[in-house]
């Protein structure tokens, strides 16, 4: 057997190994966690998020898989990384222009941040009254930004070759994002259950894609294979082993507050 055929064997049982895991690792987690497709999206908003019922959503009688800021910030990087990832394989960050508008965006989201937790504190003087609809604007800001930096930097860090051009290369392209923000914001705003419900499957979706879209980073600088890839198939060990600790991660932090707090609820400001 040649070293290549060699090579490529040892990586099918490694897929395999690390499939085999996974499935386990996700069948384990689908068991403990609570009932039903909106119970297993709080138990990962549950991870990252306090959940405080005040600060979320309303889906009929219960709450979003998470806050309205982080709710806004998942379902922003979701849809940022699909805008990027209709744009094709472009490596290349932001332009400086684009960049700004960003930091303005992030930097809007520190802010209402702030100014929601001073909410919390008694005899502090307010900007403003943060609301739902603030948080949900500013959180989805950032969750633009966010996937602005992380896509390039998937690309750059995974494949042997990219386009090196930016999804934000132009004002109408920067533009354009933000109108399908706006619509996004728009759709959440309408609290139509009908939509409320997909959409929150799909922010407990995007904790998992931007924690294994990053690990499976970091494991391929651990291992030393920067761009070593030219095909999204190739990408089958460094994502199965980005979903394997992204769950590790949640498992973990779910079974923590559990222990801490003893229900799968938010956090009671009462």
């Amino acid at each position: 057997m040649g070293e290549s055929q060699s090579t490529l064997h040892k990586s099918s049982i490694w897929q395999w190994i690390l499939l085999g895991i996974a499935i386990m690792l996700t069948i384990v987690w689908l068991f403990l966690t609570p009932d039903g497709l909106l119970g297993k999206a709080d138990a990962v908003g549950y991870a990252v998020c306090h959940r405080i019922p005040e600060r979320s959503f309303q889906i009929g009688d219960r709450s979003f898989s998470m806050c309205a800021r982080c709710s806004g910030l998942f379902l922003g990087a979701v849809l940022g990384l699909v805008f990027h990832l209709l744009n094709g394989r472009r490596g290349r960050m932001p332009p400086v222009r684009s960049l700004i508008i960003l930091g303005i965006l992030a930097l809007l989201w520190v802010l209402d941040g702030v100014n929601s937790f001073l909410m919390l504190l008694p005899n502090i003087n307010l900007l403003y009254q943060t609301q739902n609809w603030t948080r949900l604007v500013t959180g989805t800001g950032m969750g633009l930004a966010i996937s602005a930096v992380l896509w390039p930097s998937f690309i750059q860090t995974m494949f042997t070759h990219w386009e090196d051009e930016s999804a934000l290369g132009s004002w109408r392209q920067m533009i354009g994002l933000l109108v399908a923000a706006g619509f996004l914001i728009g759709v959440v705003l309408d609290q139509n259950p009908l939509l409320l419900y997909p959409l929150s499957l799909l922010s407990a979706a995007g904790v998992i894609i931007l924690l294994m879209m990053v690990y499976s980073m970091v494991f391929v600088m651990i291992a030393k294979k920067e761009n070593s890839y030219s095909r999204i198939r190739e990408l089958r060990i460094p994502l199965l082993v980005g979903y394997i600790v992204a769950m590790i991660q949640i498992g973990v932090i779910d079974l923590l507050r559990y222990l801490w707090t003893g229900t799968w609820g938010g956090f009671n400001l009462l």
